[in-house]
Formats: C-alpha cells, structure tokens, sequence
C-alpha cells in the first residue's frame, strides 16, 4: 500500500511552463481529463492555479493510489478523486470529454496504444474539444535534440515498443477524429505543447478484409 506520496523532478521543474499555455488555452469552465496523471503533482498544481477548471485526474491502477495521495493533501474543491482508465479499455468511465490534457505518455506508449488513445478520443469527446500534449516528438523524421535521440534509445531499451513518436503520424490520427492543430508550442528541455480542437470528423471507408 502507497504511503509516501510519489514524486518526479519533470513534473516540477516542466509544471511552470506548461501552465502558461494551458491558461491561454483553457479560459473557459471546463471539466479537463488528465490522460496518465502519473504521481499527481500535475494535477494538485494546476487545479489550483486554473480554478476555474475542474480537474480529472485518470491513470491505470497502479498508480492511482499514489495519485490519490496528492489528491487528499491538497483539498482543492476542482480536483476529483482519480479515476481508473487504460486507454486500451474499450469503455473509458465517463459519457463525454470536452477538455483533454496529457503529459509524457505518447512515448510511453506503443504505437498500437497511441493509435487507440486516438480511437476512443473519437468516441467520448465533444464538439470543439480541446487536446494539449505534452512531451518530445521527432519531425520529419529526426530527432530534434542528440538528448531526445539518447531518451529514446533508453526508452527503447526499457521497452522495444515504447519511444518518441513522429509528429505527423500524431497529426495523421488526430485529423481522423477531426481534431486539427491550433499551436504547436516550443517547450523546455526539447518537448512540445500540440493544442487540438475538434472540428469535423473525417470520413474513413471501411476496407473489407
């Protein structure tokens, strides 16, 4: 059973820059799903600083306990207890997502996972939803940093099928669901900030097999 309260240095030292952009974003009350809230340091911090928001906070099961720990602490009235979701479980626990934020999870994941991120966001979210990720992305194929080609070799050493994804094939999945890009913003220690809007969602035909 978690006792201490998790922690990551990247949470705190990214926590600053990223709110900047979130509070251009997000100036309107909205409930904010938080895709992969890890230890729950950015949850507590930015659902005090945007009190407008309400805060969602979600992860998988292991780390919900640790999230939940932030949560109690810091007894804010907009953050709600953390909920349990896999972004491979066919039914997420809400009826509809009008605001998404995520952090440092597309290259956690395997491709197929980022690919069903993106199939069950064309579920659940709403007309003139916003998405912001955060994190490294290669473009046109390179890596933008030697640092990012380092992180992503221990990534892949950790796990073969995690790594930095590519920026198009991310924009690629996100138009599907009819999510277009607003900013792509230059972020500390070579990560982005992508913000999305949901517009119209394109048609895809089917291919019989």
């Amino acid at each position: 059973m978690t006792t201490q309260k998790p922690f990551s240095q990247a949470c705190e030292n990214n926590k600053q820059p990223i709110l900047v952009t979130l509070k251009q974003v997000f100036t309107q009350p909205v409930t904010v799903w938080e895709i992969g809230s890890g230890t729950g340091q950015h949850a507590c911090y930015f659902a005090k600083q945007l009190p407008h928001l309400i805060w969602q906070p979600t992860d998988r099961s292991d780390n919900i306990a640790g999230i939940r720990l932030w949560q109690r602490e810091a007894k804010l009235a907009n953050l709600q207890a953390p909920l349990q979701l896999d972004v491979a479980d066919n039914v997420w626990p809400c009826r509809s997502i009008e605001a998404v934020f995520t952090a440092n999870t597309l290259h956690i994941m395997s491709w197929d996972e980022v690919r069903l991120l993106f199939t069950r966001l064309g579920h659940y979210l709403t007309a003139r939803a916003v998405v912001c990720i955060y994190g490294p992305f290669n473009y046109h194929g390179c890596y933008t940093s030697d640092s990012n080609a380092r992180f992503d070799q221990l990534l892949q050493r950790q796990n073969p099928r995690s790594g930095i994804k590519h920026f198009e094939e991310v924009i690629d999945l996100a138009e599907v669901i009819g999510l277009e890009l607003q900013a792509d913003h230059n972020m500390p220690a070579n990560n982005r900030l992508l913000v999305l809007e949901r517009k119209a969602v394109r048609r895809v035909e089917r291919r019989s097999s």
